[in-house]
């Protein structure tokens, strides 16, 4: 059994004994947490400047009260956001609502348009706050605080709905000696985001999750309070030049709410949730049959459209149930940081002196070479946040990391509650979580310096998750 920290156990642990008999109650709010312009938009290698906003950041907020426990979800639009930001925002939470830190989850969409989140140091599990993560912190707060103020009657509903044809697993086994070399000077097994189309293509190295999970709250027999939805598909992309956007997260929350008729006025309003699933190694490519291009926001919007109406279809069929026992468990699995080689240290000194030469585009072996000297310098261990809720007969387990599709397919393979699905980014941002079967295949994903954790990291966490789940399982 992994040895864990255990934090928050108090509250995590507070719910009754037997049923809820009181009615459960929902409120829903958002809270902007766009940047100013100037702001470095960080997806890719090389940050850039944000010189407009195409669409609006927010974090989405929804609470639930049975009466004796209430539990916060938060989504925001953000790539991630590092650890210690989660516990600000809570910190602020707690001491607005009451609500203990192990009941609030925070997570984010992992869009690629939008300004950072993550401080000075992806491999450090605690560092001060620099403005824009005070700012984000205490807009979250706010947001929850908000829909606090807004708790009221609420019947819920669990449904699936499946979207296969936007997800596609883009870790590819290629040819034999086909693979490109990787940053440092090796021929991987896989590669990531190979050419589309391509004749070295073998077949994808993992499966995809095609399965929207959705857990929707109304006013009874009334109006919807909010869609909790989560799907596993990276992000879209495809964004205009310089500009700020939530990707098809936003849009889907926008269509999702054009189709149930919500209004500018209507208050309080309808919230749409989409969380990110388990995609680390998913996104909406069709290596074997690449599409053509298509303008800026194009792709993302058909992708948003077409998920948000699947959902609604489901949302159709919905059996609504007025109560749902809320419970949480929330705990911090000590890791290792992943072991940097003395011959991959060796190779990053004779780089080095590359390393910090500003470049308008991407030099990857000077980029490897500074993040694997951060890695090294890493002082362990690393404080892995993980966390359950059981809200009725759903279970939501939550990484605080890029999670392979495998890993949540799973969970929901092995947890004890009924409906049960993952959500990644939470409470923190340690880089990608390969499989261990995954670091022989190689790939951008097991790469030091994008993954920052023990190999065996994916397996110490899913059994510890299962651990949590099986804890709030009656």
């Amino acid at each position: 059994m992994p040895a864990f920290l255990v934090m928050c156990l108090s509250a995590g642990l507070v719910a009754a004994a037997g049923p809820s008999s009181t009615p459960l109650r929902a409120g829903a709010a958002t809270s902007n947490i766009t940047p100013e312009l100037g702001a470095k938009i960080i997806g890719g290698f090389v940050p850039f400047p944000a010189t407009g906003v195409h669409d609006e950041l927010h974090a989405r907020c929804l609470v639930l009260d049975d009466g004796k426990t209430k539990l916060a979800l938060v989504v925001c639009d953000l790539l991630g956001l590092h650890r210690s930001v989660s516990i600000e925002a809570r910190r602020l939470i707690e001491e607005s609502t009451g609500i203990p830190p192990a009941q609030v989850m925070i997570s984010g969409t992992h869009t690629h348009s939008a300004a950072s989140a993550l401080g000075d140091s992806r491999y450090a599990s605690d560092q001060p706050l620099d403005d824009y993560q005070k700012f984000i912190a205490r807009r979250i707060a706010d947001g929850v605080r908000r829909a606090v103020n807004g708790l009221r009657p609420a019947q819920i509903g669990f449904a699936t709905a499946e979207a296969p044809e936007h997800v596609f697993n883009r870790r590819w086994v290629m040819k034999d000696g086909t693979a490109p070399v990787n940053p440092f000077g090796k021929v991987d097994k896989v590669k990531m985001n190979p050419p589309g189309g391509s004749p070295n293509l073998v077949e994808p190295a993992g499966p995809t999750d095609p399965t929207v999970s959705i857990m929707a709250l109304r006013e009874p027999q009334g109006r919807l309070i909010s869609v909790f939805a989560a799907y596993s598909l990276h992000y879209v992309g495809g964004v205009g030049n310089g500009e700020i956007s939530a990707d098809y997260y936003g849009m889907f929350c926008s269509a999702l709410a054009r189709l149930n008729g919500a209004k500018d006025d209507e208050f309080p309003p309808f919230v749409p949730i989409l969380a990110n699933g388990t995609s680390g190694d998913i996104n909406n490519v069709n290596f074997r049959t690449p599409r053509p291009s298509s303008p800026p926001y194009a792709q993302m919007r058909k992708v948003a459209e077409d998920v948000a109406a699947k959902v609604q279809e489901a949302l159709a069929g919905t059996e609504w149930k007025d109560e749902a026992e809320l419970e949480a468990r929330f705990r911090e699995l000590e890791l290792s940081w992943r072991v940097v080689s003395p011959e991959t240290l060796a190779w990053a000194k004779e780089k080095l002196p590359n390393a910090d030469v500003p470049s308008v585009k991407a030099d990857l072996p000077a980029i490897y070479a500074r993040r694997v000297q951060q890695l090294s310098a890493a002082e362990g261990p690393a404080r892995i946040p993980l966390q359950a809720l059981r809200i009725g007969d759903i279970c939501i387990g939550t990484f605080p990391c890029e999670t392979f599709a495998e890993t949540g397919l799973e969970f929901k393979k092995r947890s004890p509650l009924k409906h049960s699905f993952m959500v990644e980014l939470n409470h923190g941002y340690f880089g990608y979580l390969p499989t261990p079967r995954h670091f022989e295949l190689g790939g951008y994903e097991t790469w030091p310096g994008t993954n920052s954790l023990e190999p065996q990291a994916a397996v110490k966490m899913l059994d510890a998750l299962l651990e949590l789940a099986g804890e709030l399982k009656r």
